[in-house]
């Protein structure tokens, strides 16, 4: 079994505690790896590097090109292990092989893209109303940024963060999730074969309840960029609150995702199935909710039926496989108590709704592709966050109510609707209370588009150029120029 260790400050130690656990493979249920189980001490001896890095010596001297250049460098490594990583994070979350190879041959976008934007970072003059002064503003990095990853796609969230605060100048301590460190701890050895400095990047591992919480309420820690769930994110916000650090939050959602009478149908149901029973549901921008029109409800159901019901369960690794195994074991169960709550609610079980039984699929955490029908937008199944192949379909009778529906809900993250009508579509956009709108189309992401969430889906921005600003901070620069000293008693 691999026994994998920290990176601080550029060298690869034990935890301080001397104490590691163990990563489990979601498919087979075996242990495959040790992970270091780090204790406050790891924290602070990570965040110092990181501060250090940050304050003196080579990263801190780096011009904003030179800061590019190794991101480009790092990009084309990450291209280069894209494989071994993908296999990493397979085993380490039971995602298909297929999704996570391609993630990691997209991944190198993003340093590529945050590289390029490295020396364009401007201040700007400002044409004062006083006569006398000069004036400009110089946008800086925000400092020592502390990264919380989950569980679901590690190395492709971690980029989101990882990308644009280098860029900015800042250093990172980096938290991944205690199931899924094997494939980011990997990833840090590429940051010494690009060049980065010692310190710039650093790695801590283990559980929330011995170093989440001194990682965020660090003295040196000036921003914390967090993936997960509302509930945790809510907890580090007042935390991090109570220190005066800035925060951005990437937190759930409940999307609806609408199709309408004149969708081409068979898109919309393809759409269907690849919002909710890709990667197993287990992404904050599933569409768990299915809003459909009343006048063609018996056939969008007929037919998501037919399609969802050759959705082939096994091997993660395999090309064959469309639907893996659920992450970790609470999330299994999770998964299944909310199958048992649908039905006690009332809504009615038209697909699924037991653990995996195909052939090979017995040691693993699977749970069957699940579709639930008269489904009311008041249900547990409709308001709370499942994060597993569980779908609920709700009717709707037109534009308007489909619009009240899909934003009765406390999150905000995405929402899609399917239509040809284009005025529709724009309604739909300008109506819909979510950070993404997709039309005729789902799970469509970009390092160039700004990705966060309204209400309870988060705070903040990720990828575009709107990333690189959450990781600034602007600063206000005047000289004089001319002015005479009047009245030192009277602000100027």
């Amino acid at each position: 079994m691999k026994r994998f260790q920290l990176l601080v400050d550029g060298e690869w130690i034990n935890p301080e505690g001397g104490a590691w656990f163990e990563s489990t493979n979601p498919f087979n249920g075996d242990a495959w790896a040790e992970i270091p189980r780090c204790t406050a001490k790891d924290v602070d001896k990570a965040v110092n590097a990181a501060y250090a890095a940050l304050t003196k010596g080579a990263w801190a001297e780096m011009t904003a090109s030179q800061r590019g250049m190794l991101m480009h460098r790092l990009g084309d490594l990450i291209a280069r292990d894209a494989k071994k990583l993908a296999e990493i994070e397979v085993q380490d979350n039971g995602k298909l092989y297929a999704e996570m190879f391609g993630q990691l041959n997209y991944i190198p976008q993003w340093y590529y893209y945050f590289g390029g934007l490295a020396d364009k970072i401007q201040g700007s003059t400002l044409p004062l109303d006083k006569k006398g002064y000069f004036c400009f503003t110089r946008n800086e990095p925000i400092g020592v940024v502390a990264a919380i990853t989950p569980w679901n796609s590690p190395l492709m969230l971690a980029a989101w963060k990882i990308a644009p605060a280098l860029a900015a100048g800042c250093t990172i301590v980096i938290k991944p999730s205690e199931f899924t460190s094997a494939s980011t701890l990997e990833f840090a050895r590429l940051f010494e074969e690009a060049g980065f400095p010692p310190g710039v990047f650093n790695v801590i591992t283990g559980f929330g309840s011995e170093v989440g919480a001194a990682l965020v309420e660090h003295p040196l820690v000036s921003k914390i960029s967090f993936t997960g769930s509302d509930a945790t994110g809510k907890l580090i916000n007042q935390q991090a609150a109570a220190h005066l650090k800035h925060t951005a939050m990437e937190l759930g959602g409940k999307s609806p995702n609408i199709i309408f009478e004149d969708a081409d149908i068979e898109q919309a149901v393809f759409g269907a199935v690849s919002g909710i029973f890709a990667a197993t549901g287990q992404t904050c921008i599933a569409g768990s909710r299915l809003l459909v029109q009343e006048s063609i409800y018996d056939e969008v159901v007929a037919k998501l039926l037919e399609v969802a019901k050759t959705a082939k369960m096994g091997n993660p690794m395999e090309s064959t496989t469309q639907v893996g195994p659920v992450t970790t074991m609470p999330q299994y169960k999770k998964v299944l108590d909310y199958i048992e709550i649908a039905k006690k609610d009332g809504a009615t079980l038209l697909l699924g709704g037991s653990p995996g039984k195909a052939p090979g699929c017995e040691k693993g955490w699977f749970v069957e592709p699940t579709i639930f029908g008269d489904v009311k937008n008041t249900m547990r199944i409709a308001q709370e966050e499942v994060f597993g192949p569980v779908l609920s379909i709700i009717k709707f009778k037109d534009e308007d109510d489909a619009v009240r529906i899909a934003n009765d809900i406390r999150f905000g993250l995405a929402a899609a609707a399917w239509t040809k009508d284009i005025g529709r579509a724009i309604r739909m956009s300008e109506k819909l209370k979510a950070g993404t709108i997709w039309i005729n189309t789902y799970r469509a992401i970009s390092y160039m588009a700004p990705f966060g969430g309204y209400k309870d889906s988060g705070l903040g921005r990720e990828n575009g150029q709107d990333a690189i600003k959450e990781f600034l901070q602007v600063k206000s620069v005047w000289i004089n120029s001319g002015a005479v000293s009047g009245n030192p008693f009277v602000m100027r």
